[in-house]
């Protein structure tokens, strides 16, 4: 018998500060650094984002949204048997932010394990766990994307920092006899780092390097439109179907023309798009399960519906997953 792996609960939070781009424009002007709401929203389709307290962390994000996922799906932690965390904003250097997780929620003893892909981060994690459930090493897992952003920001540069906010998107995965995600697709080039990376890092105690978020923002619009275009087209070949039988569109929520411009590529009505970037920013690696999350519980996203996830992130990191919920 077959052995598939399907999405039986989803779950999301976001921290309650909420700054809308008018909040931001009048911090940043503190700091002598000019923006203005209409700047950002012509630029990003954002017009607000949300940011962690500075005793919180990844960690905690992602244990409120992992809970709610768990209840959705009618389990308790102590039934999962693997879990993994994309994130690009570690609670520390070691251990990971999965086994930090993993002993809030109270599920000890699973492997777990974090993923760093950047804004691409759920997408391998979930193909790591589809892959994991349909070889028998798993049954019910735990995929969780969690962020706080704002502790990487260069609020001197208005061109990053009005981007990105903090948040989580969990999902459980479970084993089933029916068809769930139908096919994956993963890629990166390692040429691209410069384009998007921070480049700090710790050395005998002190930062090294520049610690804080940078990024050629048209180089990579100019990469992310092609490479989604690219691997969406991929796994549709791969599950054997079109772009006609896409009900919804979920990419990762990094610009609202970076959306636009793929939707307009792939011949996909705009109205299949779920677009949450508008109010949460660009929360990397939780972007997709936080956007995901908010479908379902909006009554958008139902039982049967046929999804396809994307992203592409720092790294340079791509890839896709088709599934049907």
């Amino acid at each position: 018998m077959t052995r598939y792996s399907k999405i039986t609960g989803t779950g999301s939070y976001l921290p309650p500060n909420r700054l809308s781009n008018a909040d931001l424009v009048a911090e940043l002007a503190q700091q002598g650094v000019e923006s203005s709401d209409e700047w950002i929203v012509a630029r990003t389709g954002i017009q607000a984002r949300h940011f962690a307290a500075p005793d919180v962390c990844s960690s905690d994000l992602g244990l409120k949204a992992a809970q709610q996922a768990l209840q959705a799906a009618g389990l308790q932690a102590s039934d999962i048997d693997l879990i993994i965390v994309a994130t690009s904003t570690p609670d520390m250097v070691f251990p990971s932010t999965a086994c930090i997780l993993q002993n809030k929620l109270g599920a000890n003893g699973c492997p777990a394990f974090d993923v760093q892909a950047v804004c691409a981060g759920f997408i391998y994690a979930l193909t790591v766990a589809d892959a994991m459930i349909k070889t028998g090493a798993a049954s019910k897992a735990l995929v969780v994307g969690a962020e706080v952003f704002s502790r990487i920001l260069d609020f001197k540069d208005r061109t990053t920092c009005v981007l990105f906010g903090d948040g989580a998107g969990a999902v459980v995965l479970q084993a089933s006899k029916q068809p769930g995600i139908l096919a994956t697709d993963l890629h990166a080039d390692g040429k691209h780092v410069d384009i998007l990376c921070v480049p700090g890092h710790v050395r005998g105690g002190q930062v090294l390097g520049n610690p804080l978020l940078r990024m050629d923002g048209q180089a990579v619009f100019k990469l992310a439109v092609g490479v989604l275009e690219h691997t969406a087209n991929a796994v549709l070949a791969k599950a054997g179907m079109t772009a006609a039988d896409i009900d919804w569109l979920i990419p990762h929520q990094a610009n609202l023309r970076i959306m636009h411009g793929t939707v307009r590529k792939l011949k996909i009505p705009l109205a299949k798009l779920i677009v949450t970037v508008d109010q949460h920013g660009n929360t990397s690696a939780a972007s997709i399960p936080l956007a995901l999350d908010t479908a379902v519980r909006a009554g958008k996203v139902k039982s049967g519906d046929t999804i396809m996830l994307e992203g592409v992130g720092g790294g340079f990191t791509w890839g896709s997953v088709l599934l049907k919920m």
